[in-house]
């Protein structure tokens, strides 16, 4: 043999031992060496030569190998380059034509798959189908060719949804299969194979007997590959798509744990690196999907989250499963809106779901599931901001959705049924029958469509339940409620227990009854109404707003028909509150969520005060509202009595409470990579771990519990505390008195919702007129409407602060001293809030005003009063003044530097103080002072976000010091707090009951005492008020026990005194809140 043979014919030979080797174990430096050879060998061949065509081809197979190895796309137009050369050289009738042809029929099908390009899928076909064609009858190659053609057929399936072409994939791998013998270790592949065929056809057709194919070749698969063997996650990955695919047509749970423990399992065996690891990510977290929509567990939901999360980051762009990823991510943002309801994740579900559809060609199969996705989202917007034009989009995806599915296709009846509930959404907002009646008719359809045994089943009947429903209601029908009352029915029966539809199921059951027995009279339909409102609120694995909306709605019909329990009713939906508002969500999407509890706490104290039941009127009062307030002072709670005891259980819960209390009370601006929603949600399930794991400890089985009325009613330290329950329909005072465990009620019959709220909008124009609203700004010299005023303090006193003052015994002396005077708290509800209980009086007779009887403060709950302590002044206290007389941006404040002398001159030789002044007073600067200062006064703009409570803050000389910053500082144990800046106690009229204006976030902060004003004061009033203030402080020494409301009192009164009683725009405003 020549020369040159043997060197390249012992480089062949060379790369043959390390092609080898790799393949058997694993290691790159040998696919490196095998290339290498085979490089080096044709280099040394000369054309025509022999074992020209065996080197490309192997050179080829190498090149394949490390590109299935490492995934470099280099690799792969490598391989495709070899084999084709390798094929172009070898002659006709050669024993190895049918193994180039096949070699690169599977090396096109891995660039279509990597780079999704049709003409790389049709030679594919080409190759396959010619090398099978090529092959004789008998040949042991033969099983292999049906398996690789079957291949190339499945994609084009896959790609198209051509049904022949899965018939052809079917026909392939079974004679595959048949041909193969026992033992041949191509078995399992061939059995897996099958099964995903069948499993294919099961998703095309809907056939149940294709899916127990589908598992019986999958189980037979994994049950014939070794352990160890490469393949054995795939084999896992498999059998687990199978088991989903029989929980969503079956229902069955012990299939979904099934599917978790396979996929799982694959996740387990695939190594790092691997390319097939986007998938196994994406499988299990489909699987932890069907988990939560079925049990509603949050642990699964953000399992589920961090699956496709995985799998979206390790998919390279340009992939064709990036679609996937893009729907899977989608899906997921959608569930955890549903869940808990925060407007991001519906817009990360639309934008990725948006991905998915442009990434996914026309042709496409999953087209219509990308429009139907689409659909689904538009609406689910559409019915948080009611925007018409979501739904029209939704209709659109919906219509485009069910235009691109094939008949015959599993999938349709979903088509029919989300047509149906976006029609039903449109008519219920624009009140047209003819959506209604489009509405029944796709859901009819869709019901027809569905088998008996689908687990979408429920779904079917519970939609056509509320179109009947909505019917009866719009045309009166009768029969239209007996079909309502039985598909709701039907829906109940056909869920089971453990579903977390379960309690709408209950409530729809519930409503339809209730709306029969209205009907009939018929005693068995009110039984059945009220069993299962009472479920639909008990089952507490349902969406949190589901299930609170369900028991809300129950309360609100038994306000109205007090056969339904409204007591039981009302004491259902607050003790929900707590699950509904977690602490997991932000504050900003609790104040919404709030929102929609729709004045609870006043209907409910209604009711018990209806029934004589005071002391639970007052703990409903206290306890669901402020809540979200309350939520936070809780986090902020001291543990000291669990420390005694459990030392290192308190560490944790205060650990634990310090992190969820910092996230919640983060800005949007000063957030960080790090407060994701994930890291919200771990810390509240932690933080209820703990605090569930205290109440099992001997003594603390009421710890951080709301308070109860024995406790509740201590903080009545400095005189009465007089909460004021402002329903719409009548308004009652529940009085506090010191010493005294009773609970006492005045009826306020003159006085109701409706009135306030009209009361307080002439206020607001009376106001508007003096153009009040904005501190630094010159008044019009236009004539106050002096009378309309008047008149809404005069409705005050005779409706409201008279009764009580009479009930006390207050109105009978006159004349005293401000230091002999009582002191009442006032603790108003409502739109009764916004109101200045402190300035009512008749002004047209003598000695019938409030301030001639009692000292007036406000709390917003009496749990405020609770938390705080009184706090003497000592020479080492130091008071922090911040002045800003000229801020950027803004008006001047002409006043500030007199009012600020003012202070100065009070505190010199008595405390110590510091000023932060101009551009001293910075939103650093300004916190950093405040924790090292015990009292704080701040003449300077400020603002009201209604939009979001805690971006309500200050204007600074380098921005907003917002109440959330200042919330994040530990500012415990202070004293006042004095706001001498533009509407610093002006709640926000779409939340009364929740306390989020600037005043009562300083009370939240931790200052006990807080001065502040309902509007803007003139410039010329503040530094007197101040001084005076500031004056009788020095001499009282302390706050905490009325000093602060008492100083103020005086101070108003020389005001008063000095512009007029009647010129209220000047001193109505200033208010004292706290203790």
């Amino acid at each position: 043999m020549p020369v040159a043979d043997l060197a390249h014919e012992n480089l062949f030979q060379l790369g043959v031992s390390h092609f080898d080797q790799f393949q058997d174990l694993g290691r790159p430096d040998d696919i490196e060496k095998a290339i290498e050879c085979f490089s080096r060998a044709l280099e040394l061949t000369p054309d025509g030569h022999p074992r020209l065509s065996d080197l490309h081809a192997n050179l080829g197979a190498s090149y394949g190998s490390r590109y299935r190895r490492f995934g470099e796309i280099s690799d792969l137009h490598k391989t495709i380059e070899s084999a084709s050369r390798a094929l172009a050289i070898t002659p006709s009738g050669h024993p190895d034509l049918p193994n180039r042809h096949g070699n690169l029929g599977t090396i096109y099908t891995d660039r279509y798959r990597r780079l999704g390009e049709i003409a790389d899928l049709e030679k594919s076909i080409e190759h396959r189908s010619r090398a099978l064609t090529l092959t004789p009858e008998g040949h042991p190659d033969l099983p292999r060719r049906h398996a690789g053609l079957s291949v190339s057929y499945s994609d084009r399936y896959r790609r198209f949804g051509e049904l022949a072409d899965l018939e052809r994939v079917i026909e392939c791998h079974s004679r595959a299969i048949a041909l193969t013998p026992d033992g041949d270790p191509n078995l399992p592949d061939r059995h897996a194979a099958l099964g995903v065929s069948y499993s294919d056809r099961y998703l095309r057709l809907g056939e149940i007997a294709d899916l127990e194919k589908a598992i019986e070749c999958d189980s037979r698969a994994l049950a014939l590959t070794p352990d160890g063997h490469p393949d054995l996650p795939d084999r896992h990955a498999s059998l687990g798509v199978s088991y989903t695919d029989r929980y969503r047509r079956l229902g069955g749970l012990a299939d979904l744990e099934k599917a978790i423990e396979c996929d799982s399992r694959a996740l387990e065996l695939t190594p790092d690196g691997h390319p097939d690891l986007p998938t196994r990510h994406s499988a299990l977290g489909a699987s932890y999907s069907d988990r939560h929509q079925r049990l509603g567990e949050l642990t699964d939901l953000e399992k589920v989250i961090e699956c496709h999360s995985s799998a979206l980051a390790l998919t390279p762009d340009g992939h064709p499963d990036l679609q996937d990823r893009h729907t899977n991510m989608g899906v997921s943002y959608a569930d955890r809106y549903q869940r808990l309801g925060e407007i991001a994740d519906l817009e990360k579900t639309i934008e990725h779901y948006s991905h998915a559809l442009a990434l996914t060609p026309d042709g496409h199969p999953d087209l219509p599931d990308r429009h139907g996705n689409l659909g689904t989202a538009y609406s689910d917007q559409y019915r948080r901001l009611s925007k018409i034009a979501d739904l029209e989009k939704s209709i659109e995806h919906n219509l485009h959705a069910l235009t691109l599915t094939p008949e015959g296709h599993p999938d349709l009846l979903g088509r029919h049924a989300a047509l149906g509930v976006s029609y039903n959404d449109k008519y219920r907002h624009l009140g047209k029958l003819a959506d209604l009646e489009s509405a029944i008719k796709w859901q009819s359809s869709a019901l027809t469509l569905t088998p008996d045994d689908h687990p979408g089943m429920p779904d079917r009947y519970s939609n056509l339940g509320l179109s009947y429903g909505d019917r009866y209601r719009h045309l009166g029908e009768p029969l239209d409620l007996e079909k309502a009352v039985e598909y709701h029915s039907r829906a109940l029966e056909l869920t089971p227990d453990g579903h977390q539809q379960l309690s709408f199921r209950h409530y729809n059951r519930a409503t339809s009854c209730h709306e029969q027995y209205q009907r009939t009279n018929d005693p068995s339909h009110l039984d059945i109404s009220l069993r299962s409102f009472r479920r639909a609120s008990q089952l507490l694995n349902g969406p949190p707003r589901d299930v609170f909306k369900n028991a809300l709605r129950w309360a609100n019909l038994a306000s109205k028909h007090s056969y339904l329990d409204c007591m039981e009713a009302f004491r259902s939906t607050i003790d929900l509150l707590p699950h509904f508002l977690w602490l997991g969500s932000k504050t900003t999407q609790r104040y919404y969520d709030i929102s929609i509890a729709e004045n609870l706490a006043l209907k409910a104290a209604s009711a018990a005060i209806l029934s004589s039941e005071y002391a639970l009127a007052l703990e409903w009062l206290e306890h669901a509202r402020c809540v979200v307030w309350n939520q936070s002072l809780t986090l902020r709670s001291p543990v000291d009595v669990l420390h005694a005891s459990h030392p290192d259980l308190a560490t944790q819960l205060q650990s634990i409470s310090q992190q969820l209390h910092h996230v919640n009370s983060q800005p949007p601006s000063s957030q960080s990579a790090a407060d994701t929603p994930e890291r919200r949600h771990r810390l509240a399930r932690e933080y209820n771990d703990l605090v569930a794991q205290v109440h099992k400890l001997p003594g603390f089985e009421n710890f951080l519990l709301p308070t109860q009325t024995n406790e509740l009613i201590k903080a009545a330290r400095n005189g009465p505390i007089v909460v004021i329950n402002c329903g719409e329909d009548r308004c009652d005072a529940l009085l506090v008195m010191p010493g005294s465990s009773e609970i006492a009620c005045i009826p306020l019959p003159g006085f109701t919702g409706a009135k306030a709220k009209r009361t307080r909008i002439e206020m607001d124009k009376s106001i508007r007129n003096r153009r009040s609203s904005e501190r630094g700004i010159e008044r019009r010299p236009l004539q106050e409407e002096e009378l309309d005023f008047q008149n809404v303090l005069a409705d005050l006193w005779y409706e409201i602060v008279k009764p009580v003052l009479d009930f006390l015994g207050y109105t009978h002396e006159s004349g005293l001293e401000p230091k002999s005077m009582p002191h009442i708290t006032w603790c108003p509800t409502g739109a009764l809030s916004f109101l200045p209980l402190h300035a009512a009086g008749d002004y047209s007779r003598p000695q019938s005003r409030v301030f001639d009887h009692v000292i007036s403060s406000y709390t917003p709950t009496l749990t405020a009063l609770l938390s705080s302590s009184s706090s003497a002044l000592y020479r080492t206290s130091r008071v922090l003044i911040v002045g800003q007389e000229a801020t950027p941006g803004h008006q001047q404040l002409p006043g500030t530097k007199q009012e600020l002398e003012c202070i100065v001159r009070h505190m010199q030789g008595r405390v110590g103080y510091s000023q932060l002044l101009g551009n001293q007073a910075t939103k650093t600067g300004v916190l950093d002072a405040m924790e090292e200062h015990n009292w704080v006064h701040l003449a300077c703009h400020a603002h009201q976000n209604a939009h979001d409570p805690t971006e309500s803050g200050f204007f600074l000389h380098d921005g907003t010091l917002e109440l959330a910053l200042i919330n994040q500082r530990s500012l415990k144990n202070k004293g006042l707090a004095f706001l001498s800046a533009c509407q610093t106690a002006t709640g926000d009229e779409k939340l009364p009951d929740e306390a989020i204006h600037l005043a009562s976030g300083m009370l939240i902060t931790g200052y006990s005492s807080v001065i502040a004003t309902m509007w803007s004061v003139y410039d010329e009033d503040a530094p007197m008020v101040a001084d005076r203030v500031y004056a009788q402080l020095m001499k009282d020494g302390k706050i905490g026990n009325g000093e602060a409301g008492r100083a103020l009192h005086g101070a108003v009164a020389e005001l008063r005194d000095k512009v007029g009683e009647r010129e209220f725009s000047h001193w109505v405003p200033y208010i004292h809140i706290g203790s």
